[in-house]
């Protein structure tokens, strides 16, 4: 059995790394677009303190993020250690008056899952140990088991493994026809072929007939650093807002982020976006005044019609999945739906109720 994987992001390496291990003939095909969210996303792992309230995505994000415990696991076993992936907990930054409130809510949601830890309350003093550019004042919600992780070294690590294990990579732009795809210059035949090219998914499948409801969402997101100060074990920062601050073991703290519809695939930091994340970081953490511009990222999420992803198979089109639709959640959910994808593309037991991620929705 062979199968195509067209996309070169998390959710492809995911499926094709996953492929591989079962023992499937695996081609990989990347067109290396710029602007892919994998290589932008900020790399936060902690469902356990979202506001989205759908059972569906939530039942998602966590399948997602204890999905990494198993895959760090097999990766390191084939050799790949270096994820930038550390538990270093998180603060959900909140006021007197909605403490109470929020701290039940994220408390019960993570008794879910044991991965979450002891969710506790601390005080704004406290925060500020853990986290010192902050300037709140009022109380912050830690959740221990919370995450971050860098995208780009999953995603590489995962097709590094698969291409030892055996998987073909085929770099160009991809064209799904009868019996296959065509990429870099040949025909490749396939029994199966995943979808899973992001916010580019659209134009990929309007030639088949099948349209997928996904636009490109922008997001800018900033790079600062911090020469000299020990930041690898600093906890990622949720304020009130859709922002967030996390930091890595180079002294490197990321804030972001924008959510721009409608700009297309306009690959440009903007003085507007710039200005956002910048304002928004500085006001949660003015002790990040002085740190050193390193770099923007610009990606484009592939937000869909709602909060749950697209991921099934497609009736219409024999051996045909796509795995889309992960918006901003792509580096939390990616690897686990990329690995259900590759059960679907394998006729295997996907191990979830797909119901409600029709990709044709």
């Amino acid at each position: 059995m062979r199968v195509v994987v067209v996309g070169g992001g998390i959710v492809g390496a995911a499926a094709g790394y996953e492929l591989v291990r079962a023992g499937v003939d695996t081609v990989l095909v990347d067109e290396a677009a710029t602007g892919r969210a994998t290589s932008a996303g900020a790399g936060i792992i902690c469902p356990w303190s979202s506001a989205v309230d759908d059972p569906d995505w939530y039942r998602m994000a966590t399948g997602g993020a204890e999905y990494y415990e198993g895959l760090r696991a097999a990766l390191a076993e084939d050799g790949e250690t270096d994820l930038g992936y550390r538990r270093v907990g998180s603060l959900r930054l909140v006021s007197e008056s909605e403490a109470a409130q929020e701290f039940r809510r994220i408390s019960n949601r993570a008794k879910e899952s044991p991965l979450a830890g002891e969710v506790e309350l601390i005080d704004a003093q406290q925060a500020r140990e853990l986290f010192p550019p902050l300037a709140h004042d009022g109380p912050a919600i830690h959740i221990p088991g919370a995450a971050r992780l860098d995208g780009r070294l999953v995603r590489d690590a995962m097709r590094r493994a698969a291409v030892r294990r055996g998987a073909r990579v085929v770099e160009g732009t991809a064209e799904i026809v009868d019996g296959g795809v065509r990429a870099g210059g040949e025909f490749l035949g396939a029994d199966g072929v995943i979808a899973a090219a992001g916010a580019w998914s659209p134009a990929l499948l309007k030639p088949l007939g099948v349209e997928v409801r996904v636009e490109p969402q922008r997001g800018q997101i900033v790079h600062l650093r911090l020469p000299g100060t020990e930041t690898s074990h600093w906890p990622v920062v949720l304020p009130q807002s859709r922002h967030y601050l996390l930091a890595f073991d180079d002294s490197r703290i990321v804030v972001g982020a924008t959510r721009e519809e409608g700009a297309g695939f306009d690959h440009r930091v903007t003085a507007a976006g710039l200005a956002e994340v910048l304002a928004e970081a500085l006001s949660v953490a003015p002790g990040l005044a002085d740190a050193t511009y390193v770099e923007t990222r610009v990606g484009f999420r592939p937000a869909g019609p709602d909060i749950r992803p697209l991921l099934g198979a497609v009736p219409q089109v024999k051996g045909l999945v796509v795995a889309n639709g992960l918006g901003a959640s792509g580096l939390t959910m990616g690897p686990y739906a990329g690995s259900i994808a590759a059960r679907l593309a394998r006729r295997a037991d996907p191990g979830i109720d797909l119901s409600a991620f029709d990709p044709l929705r």
